[in-house]
């Protein structure tokens, strides 16, 4: 088998797309869970907005390193013995057993279904927060832990021995640096920052701009957060369709005109309060679901040209996304003056920043940079 050929296997199993499903969302449910609880922890905490905010970042800081360590480790030493490191293994196995148009289809329906978990996360968590209390919320996350851990038992090796790739420790550094100097991985990488700079500023700043600023209750919260995720899902569904006609490359692009556009609509609306709530929650809604055009997209487009790698190249987009989230929420923690306009001016932000590699003209591989 050449190191460029994915796996021969032919198909998920529905026990293993229901384990990469659950180690997929795993990072949106561990935040998605108590922001509608946030105002009330910040009030039983006597912290201030913005410290709230300030723990999406914290928790994406070892979110994000993390992914660069466990990437590299994943092609060392196969993908099951690590697996628990989750997304980023997750959408390796995923370049394993597909070629790179079918991959962009397959985490496409990846994250359809893993979109159903953030969908749910806030409106149970807001009636978690109603019955039982906020705390009650990080003791169901235990328990979703524990049972996606049990799950991994199932969970088959899909890097055989012949394809691995060891990289010594100390040229990992160097090793990410060669991933960043091909044109494609670093578009790809850049647009996935760009893209989650205003994804995670949405993610931290809509509890306070919804429940606080307009007054929506905590339940009614999850509803409106969940349209969002009923957009993403849609939109990779969209993306499987338009991906045999067009392209990854293309239907990516589209995504961050989609973004940059919505993006910059809602810092508007955010500035001015034109249309009131449904001014910022309409933006949101689109911005939210070009997600379903890029995120997949640039993961596919990225490991295409370095299967022996894709761990790596997960890993380095997955910590430029996630480190990018992270910059996103603490400037929402940082900017915050009780009003939408912070999440807003962020949101815009990203999505300006998103036409920065959409507007670079792609430059086609050769095929020894296939075979890299």
């Amino acid at each position: 088998m050449s190191a460029s050929a994915p796996a021969t296997k032919a198909a998920h199993p529905l026990r293993l797309l229901a384990v990469l499903c659950a180690l997929m969302g795993f990072a949106s449910i561990s935040t998605d869970f108590y922001l509608p609880a946030m105002p009330a922890m910040a009030a039983s905490l006597h912290a201030r907005q913005a410290q709230m905010e300030w723990t999406i970042s914290a928790y994406l800081v070892g979110f994000s390193l993390g992914q660069l360590v466990w990437g590299p480790i994943g092609d060392r030493y196969g993908r099951k013995r690590p697996i628990a490191a989750g997304l980023v293994l997750s959408r390796a196995m995923v370049r394993d057993l597909y070629g790179p148009d079918k991959a962009g289809q397959m985490l496409s329906t990846l994250i359809t279904v893993m979109a159903v978990a953030p969908l749910v996360g806030p409106w149970l968590g807001g009636q978690v927060l109603l019955v039982a209390g906020w705390r009650a919320i990080f003791w169901l996350l235990v328990v979703i832990g524990v049972v996606t851990g049990l799950g991994l038992a199932t969970v088959p090796e899909t890097l055989p021995a012949e394809r691995r790739q060891i990289v010594p420790w100390g040229d990992l550094a160097g090793q990410y640096g060669r991933l960043l100097r091909d044109a494609t991985v670093l578009r790809c990488a850049s647009i996935g920052a760009a893209y989650y700079l205003g994804v995670y500023a949405y993610v931290a700043g809509t509890s306070f701009a919804y429940i606080t600023y307009h007054h929506v209750s905590p339940q009614h919260y999850g509803l409106l957060f969940g349209a969002g995720i009923i957009g993403i899902m849609g939109a990779n569904m969209a993306n499987v369709r338009l991906l045999p006609r067009f392209g990854g490359a293309r239907v990516m692009r589209w995504g961050g005109w989609m973004a940059c556009m919505s993006g910059v609509a809602l810092a508007l609306a955010a500035s001015t309060d034109f249309g009131g709530l449904w001014g910022l929650v309409l933006p949101c809604f689109v911005f939210v679901s070009a997600s379903g055009l890029i995120v997949a997209n640039a993961m596919a487009q990225a490991m295409a040209g370095h299967p022996a790698q894709a761990g790596a190249v997960s890993a380095l987009l997955g910590a430029t996304q996630y480190g990018s989230g992270m910059v996103g929420a603490a400037l929402i923690g940082l900017l915050a003056d009780g009003t939408p306009r912070p999440m807003g001016w962020v949101i815009g932000l990203g999505g300006l920043a998103c036409l920065v590699p959409v507007l670079v003209k792609a430059r086609p591989r050769s095929i020894h940079e296939h075979g890299s």
